[in-house]
């Protein structure tokens, strides 16, 4: 039995980011590795320059998100003059300005970029090794009092209600999942199966799902996504609470 922690990513808008073709600011159907990475590391109060410490949390974390509604996917067209002088400075999460360091830029850029739109997912994730810094209680409580503001994925998708879920104790991420009731007051209409994805190596023998290759790391001293892993992709059944 190991400790994890659950959290509902429940938004309007939601962005699973990949990589970036061009300028075209793809979406995945689960949370990214990098995401979650993120995400924590916000409300630990890391921040980019941190890349070691980013790195050793990505490296430690393992995660199985579910699909709890699948909502829609739309793309925002965005476009901008980053040449403006009221675009010199702008304010950080930290409460503070923070300015362009050198480099001009002229025109207006246009950038397409993806959303989940009035979709929810719950996840699981442990730490690997269990004992080390920070650990899951450490992780817990800076959800519950961020250190700034959390998003989920991109600064403008802030969250609906509180991530943070709970903490509990479990033989696998899978059986965790199993066990995180859906938000109440759902119209399920008898539903208790839904889409999951969860780490190639946290799978159980008989499940039915399909192993797919994911890119959902982050260079984080390069500041660019990476790495290639494995998932599983199935479904699996939440039970019915006693």
């Amino acid at each position: 039995m190991f400790d994890v922690l659950l959290l509902r990513l429940d938004a309007p808008l939601l962005s699973f980011g990949g990589p970036v073709v061009d300028n075209l600011g793809v979406i995945q159907r689960f949370p990214a590795l990098s995401m979650i990475t993120g995400l924590l590391a916000n409300a630990l109060g890391y921040d980019h320059h941190d890349a070691t410490r980013l790195d050793a949390l990505q490296g430690r974390l393992r995660v199985a998100s579910r699909c709890d509604r699948p909502g829609s996917k739309i793309t925002d067209f965005q476009t901008v003059d980053l040449g403006q002088d009221f675009l010199a400075e702008g304010w950080t999460t930290r409460h503070e300005p923070q300015g362009r360091d050198g480099g001009t830029s002229k025109g207006t850029h246009i950038r397409y970029r993806d959303y989940w739109a009035d979709a929810v997912f719950t996840v699981a994730l442990r730490l690997v090794p269990a004992e080390a810094a920070p650990d899951v209680a450490e992780l817990e409580a800076a959800l519950k009092l961020p250190e700034r503001p959390l998003f989920l994925g991109r600064k403008n998708c802030l969250p609906s209600g509180p991530i943070l879920l709970g903490r509990v104790q479990s033989d696998n991420l899978l059986e965790a999942l199993r066990q995180a009731q859906p938000l109440p007051g759902w119209r399920l209409d008898g539903r208790r199966t839904f889409e999951a994805s969860w780490p190639a190596e946290e799978d159980e023998a008989g499940h039915m799902s399909t192993l797919v290759p994911t890119t959902d790391e982050r260079d984080w001293r390069q500041q660019v996504h990476g790495g290639r892993r494995f998932v599983r992709v199935g479904t699996i059944e939440v039970k019915e609470r006693a």
